[in-house]
Order: C-alpha cells, then sequence, then structure tokens
C-alpha cells in the first residue's frame, strides 16, 4: 500500500528532489530498478507507455499494490478474502528462481540499454 500512495503523491506532486540513485549510475552503469521511480510516477497518472519506457517493473509493483488494496477493501466489506495458493514443489521452486533470474537479467541488459534515457535529467518535486 506504501508503493501506491508514493507513486500517487509523486503523480499528483512530482517526483523528489533527492539522488535516489547508486554510486555506479553516474559511470552509466545501470541497474534493474533504474527508472523505477519516474515509471512508477507515470503508472500513477496512467501513462503506461512511457512507464514502460523507463522501467516495466513499476507497472507491476504499482498495479500490485492496487490490487493488494481492492483485495483488502473487498476483504473488510464482504468478510471473503481473495487467496491464492501454489503448491510449491522443489521442481516448481527451482523453475520459479530460474524464470525469476532470467527475468531480472533481461531487465538489466534492456535498461543498460537505455542508460542515456535514465541518466537525462529528472523533473523536481513541485
Amino acid at each position: 500500500m506504501l508503493a501506491l500512495a508514493i507513486a500517487v503523491a509523486m503523480a499528483v506532486l512530482g517526483l523528489p528532489p533527492v539522488d535516489f540513485h547508486g554510486p555506479l549510475h553516474k559511470f552509466g552503469i545501470m541497474d534493474p530498478l533504474c527508472g523505477g521511480t519516474r515509471a512508477a510516477r507515470y503508472t500513477a497518472q496512467g501513462n503506461l507507455s512511457e512507464a514502460w519506457r523507463y522501467n516495466p517493473l513499476s507497472i507491476v509493483i504499482v498495479c500490485g499494490a492496487a490490487l493488494i488494496i481492492v483485495r483488502t477493501v473487498v476483504g473488510f466489506i464482504s468478510h471473503r478474502w481473495v487467496t491464492i495458493s501454489i503448491a510449491w514443489t522443489p521442481a516448481r521452486r527451482r523453475w520459479a528462481i530460474v524464470i525469476i533470474i532470467v527475468l531480472v537479467a533481461l531487465l538489466e541488459i534492456r535498461q543498460q540499454m537505455r542508460a542515456d534515457l535514465l541518466m537525462a535529467g529528472t523533473q523536481t518535486w513541485v
């Protein structure tokens, strides 16, 4: 819920005047989370194409936070909770770990290919 609240605050107020970048960012080395703040702001504004340009992971995070809030509200109102359970066998767990590692590696490559965009100046707090 905090992630969604922060995204909405950034959508309304603008980006914070704080530099969240790691030390390697100034040398042009991006990480998988680079562009996430701007992407979260664009997602909260409903501009998904611009959010995707900066970091597709933020769309997943903001939308996931919104779904959690909807689940919570519906649960409190109806007293019925939507629950998803997965039978984690060792094979499924290994496949999930492999898939996550591959997706993070692909996101890292994608973000590095967009280093010029991600290093460009950002908007400041309004």
